[in-house]
């Protein structure tokens, strides 16, 4: 067992330096800053040599689009990736953007017009804009301080001082760290000012004797953001986004609630808001809303939406304790491991003690040793004393859970020892690590609401902000916010009919059913095992595997009714051990049928009864054994229940090779841009480790289609890279070897060599969907990604160039579509299909919201289409059909999904990697599956068998 992020001190009390016990004293504790995500140094323009017809690509706004290159007539691949490299950076010195935004992504070619025209509202507001002199100042504020609620109370109270003598009236607008705007010119270019702060109760930080602090405070002019930039921008005369002037804005809607509430990113939350509630092991939930103001087809549009977020309960840390772990009795103490998993909780947050005094301290550490053992030296430097004697003898205070470590505050060589039993958590300090299943579960259950609701919800939230009766929004710069949601045209697209054997189906709301259907390419299952890790009896093998088996042949799948060895039950302790014996059996017993060269193609797993065995199994079976794997849950198996085992009938098939599933347009060759020429439709995503894991990678995973004119199959492949790094960073790589000289690999090499291996034929186009980037990352991450597809591609073969669309995929956005009439699915929600691209939509580039799936709980959450780079020049109906039919072509179920499939693969392979790191973990504790391990070790990542990579295993 390794346990990341053990504890920096406290196991000797004073050895390390003198240690402090008494309530009174700093906390000056110090964390590890986490390793920051490296960016890429080169970033060139992805222009394709070999294609005359391309968009725009780094370019400025006013310049010509350069002319293409010509292919190289060097013999080597290399050469011409060389050369590219070198053309295309020389054309970009040549023609300097004119803005910090290097790329400009493609225009939107027109509006869609397939489907059933509707309306529907949508959660954008628009703002109202007057003409106003805008200013940028620098600030610095001395000494520095890291709140940015001190912050803003620092620049308040100069306002206060200030703004009538100093400041000729004006009310600035401060983004809580180094900028304030004004609606107009200060008296002056560069000033400083000295503020006095009032001490204020509970603050966290020395102790001092004075009332006030003081603090200088520096102001000087940076620049002048361009209003009328914007509203040339907003009437599509200008190309480039004005992000400068919109975050002026954006501060200044900003503002007032900065001051009163909770501020999270683009959140606010406050008990205040709507109820509170707890969520269990010491966590409740606070309702707040999210605000961003966004640039739109019809204006600035202010983007609101409730929301929820996980915060600690103010309680005492032993009463916290006694949630997180569920004890009643502390008198026990508490395990090395417990300890551990408390200070990774509890690390970073703040507690007073229930004693007295006001102070609060930041708990840097939790001790191993009990407080019964725990000493430390007085300020003598010579007196060794023990806490618990310490408390009774200065404060008169008897601490009665002795048995437990303490917490920590201030630094290693200093450190402040605090009994949990008086630690109170200070309220409002908001939990950034994963939430547990149950918590997930407690969260929706508590915060899920039907449209009609929501709607009503953030309409009242809207009026409860009263953004124009602000005086710095509404008089100082001149903005009005309409209290109405946008009303906006939207299409509903026809459902495509899908293909099985023998039959069609036309879905209707985003679902179907396959009674009477077979899978339109069953797969052949001659060598299979079972064993049962759970407490269902024996005798229950027989009943499931007949059940299962009997599914599978109504499908279409020929299931050979005897396992290649026998069925089994075992023990949940020996899974490791029987799994590598069912393998071993497995290979014996083909050798003695004279099938050597075959090899084990499912086992069916019964998972254990206590969860925390998955992530394990899948591990020893994908990347040791090379065994595709079907795990089940217990609880749904023993019900042996037909629609449970139709979905699993549908995962087994497309993990042995088989489709479940095809597009009748594929089959007709009727799909454009896709089915006239070999095409692969890629997806790609990259996971990110938890918050406070700072030694895990982020891993990419990249998945393509292997079936061109079908596109229903996909391989996947993994890849761990830099800790929180968003860009892909093995699409393509070159190494140097002694023999073979330059060797070329990487993610998009493999899967085009398996897409000819699989075809026959070389993709002639490429259609990327990229998944989990955000919009400030667009540009670096299409300019490195599309060049790393440009050398791969060259690496194959001389001026192999296919044309490349490239579309992200974000589904981590606020906007929502609420139904203005009976256009609705069961659910209360918009229908599967609607698509918008008017009005909420980028002013000028190539975007759209789809919302794919019916609604099954709470509102559905569209997901946002934005094309960054597109040679195939698709057209808005083109690109929007194809992306709302693939969505039908899932495997797992016989429903629509809301994100694109190739994008969701992405998205279960790379979690399944996530598996191969850390295990079943939710505390993200990485635990191997022995009993010894370091940390460093469960970091790497290990390779998917080959037996397993060339099936959808992840599904």
């Amino acid at each position: 067992m390794s346990n990341r992020g053990g504890p920096t001190g406290g196991r000797g009390g004073g050895r390390r330096g003198r240690g402090r016990a008494n309530p009174g004293g700093p906390a000056r504790g110090s964390a590890p800053s986490p390793a920051s995500a490296p960016s890429p140094v080169y970033a060139p323009a992805p222009a394709p040599p070999v294609h005359t017809e391309r968009p725009a690509v780094v370019t400025p706004s006013a310049a010509p689009t350069p002319a293409p290159v010509a292919s190289s007539s060097s013999s080597s691949a290399a050469s011409l990736a060389s050369e590219m490299d070198k053309k295309l950076t020389l054309a970009a010195v040549a023609l300097p953007p004119s803005s910090d935004k290097a790329v400009r992504f493609p225009a939107r070619p027109q509006f869609g017009t397939i489907g059933k025209r509707i309306q529907v509202r949508a959660n954008h507001f628009l703002v109202d804009i007057a003409e106003r002199d805008l200013h940028h100042y620098d600030v610095s504020i001395s000494p520095e301080v890291a709140s940015k609620k001190t912050n803003r109370d620092i620049i308040n109270q100069l306002v206060n001082m200030y703004a009538e003598s100093h400041m000729g009236k004006r009310m600035p607008a401060y983004d809580g760290m180094k900028s304030i705007y004004t609606a107009g010119s200060l008296p002056f270019t560069s000033k400083e000012f000295m503020v006095k702060l009032p001490e204020r109760e509970g603050r966290a930080g020395p102790a001092t004797k004075r009332k006030d602090r003081e603090f200088k405070v520096s102001i000087k002019l940076a620049n002048k953001p361009d209003m009328y930039q914007l509203q040339q921008f907003l009437l599509r005369k200008h190309h480039e986004t004005p992000q400068e002037t919109i975050q002026v804005l954006d501060v200044v809607l900003r503002a007032a609630p900065s001051l009163k509430y909770c501020v999270v990113g683009r959140s606010f939350f406050d008990p205040d808001l709507g109820r509170k509630g707890e969520l269990g092991s010491g966590l409740e939930y606070w309702r707040g809303f999210y605000q961003s103001l966004r640039p739109t087809q019809f204006g600035l549009s202010l983007n609101i939406d409730i929301s929820a977020r996980a915060f600690y309960e103010p309680i005492l840390v032993t009463e916290f304790v006694k949630k997180h772990f569920g004890y009643n009795d502390l008198s026990r103490g508490l395990s090395d491991r417990d300890c551990l998993k408390l200070k990774k909780n509890l690390k970073g947050v703040k507690v007073t003690l229930s004693s007295g005094g006001g102070r609060s301290y930041r708990i840097t550490g939790v001790t191993l040793q009990p407080l019964s053992k725990l000493t430390f030296t007085l300020e003598d430097s010579q007196t060794r004393l023990f806490v618990v004697q310490y408390y009774h003898e200065k404060y008169g205070i008897n601490l009665t859970q002795v048995a437990l470590p303490a917490l920590q505050s201030g630094n290693d060589s200093r450190p402040v020892y605090l009994p949990m039993e008086l630690c109170l958590i200070v309220p409002g300090q908001r939990y950034t690590r994963r939430l547990s299943e149950n918590q997930v579960t407690n969260m929706l259950r508590a915060t899920c609401q039907r449209p009609m609701e929501r709607e009503s919800n953030i309409q009242q939230m809207v009026k409860r902000n009263n953004y124009n009766g602000e005086r710095l929004v509404n008089n100082e710069f001149g903005m009005k916010v309409n209290e109405q949601m946008a009303l906006v045209d939207a299409r509903v697209l026809p459902s495509p009919m899908l293909k099985y054997h023998q039959s069609m189906d036309t879905p209707k709301m985003g679902a179907w059913n396959m009674i009477d259907k077979k899978m339109v390419n069953g797969a052949n299952i001659d060598f299979w095992a079972f064993v049962n890790f759970s407490r269902l009896r024996s005798d229950f093998n027989d009943c499931f595997l007949n059940d299962l088996i009997n599914m599978c042949g109504s499908k279409g799948i020929v299931f050979n009714p005897e396992p290649l060895v026998p069925v089994q039950s075992a023990h949940p302790s020996k899974i490791e051990r029987v799994l590598r014996d069912i393998h071993k059996q497995s290979v014996q017993r083909l050798n003695e049928m004279g099938q050597s060269s075959k090899h084990l193609q499912l086992l069916i797993i019964i998972l254990p009864d206590v969860k925390g065995s998955y992530g394990p199994i899948k591990t020893i079976c994908e990347t040791e054994l090379g065994i595709v794997s079907q795990c089940c849950n217990p609880k749904q198996a023993q019900k042996l229940n037909k629609q449970y085992l139709e979905n699993l009938s549908l995962k087994i098939n497309v993990k042995v090779g088989g489709r479940n599933t095809v597009l009748n347009d594929a089959i007709l060759r009727r799909i454009p841009l896709v089915s006239d020429r070999p095409t692969i439709i890629i997806g790609a995503d990259v996971t990110h480790p938890q918050a406070g894991e700072d030694s895990s990678p982020s891993i990419a995973a990249v998945v393509a289609s292997m079936d061109w004119p079908e596109v229903s199959k996909y391989r996947g492949i993994l890849s761990a890279q830099n800790h929180r790094q968003e860009i892909i960073q093995d699409l393509y790589k070159q190494t140097h070897d002694e023999k073979r000289g330059l060797v070329h690999s990487g993610m998009i090499r493999e899967l085009f060599i398996a897409f000819r291996r699989s075809t026959g034929q070389k993709p002639h186009r490429i259609i990327f969907y990229r998944d989990g980037v955000s919009e400030g990352q667009f540009s670096q991450v299409l300019l490195y990604e599309m060049d790393a597809i440009r050398k791969a591609c060259a690496s194959l073969e001389e001026g192999y160039l296919p044309p490349v669309t490239f579309i992200v995929v974000q589904k981590r956005h606020h906007t929502r579509l609420f139904p203005v009439d009976r256009n609705t699915d069961r659910s209360g929600n918009i229908q599967p299909g609607t698509v918008v691209d008017t009005k909420i939509c980028h002013p000028t580039e190539f975007d759209f919201y789809l919302n794919s799936h019916a609604g099954i709980q709470g509102t559905s959450r569209p997901t946002h289409y934005h094309v960054l780079f597109d040679e195939n020049k698709f057209t808005a109906d083109q690109l929007q059909t194809l992306t709302n039919n693939l969505c039908y072509t899932y495997a797992r179920c016989t429903r629509s999904v809301s994100i694109v499939p190739p994008a969701y693969y992405a998205h279960l392979a790379a979690f399944r990697a996530r598996y191969y790191i850390e295990g079943d973990n939710s505390d993200g504790a990485s635990v191997g599956r022995g009993s010894g391990g370091s940390a460093a070790q469960s970091q790497v990542l290990p390779d998917v068998h080959e037996f397993v990579k060339d099936v959808m295993f992840f599904c």
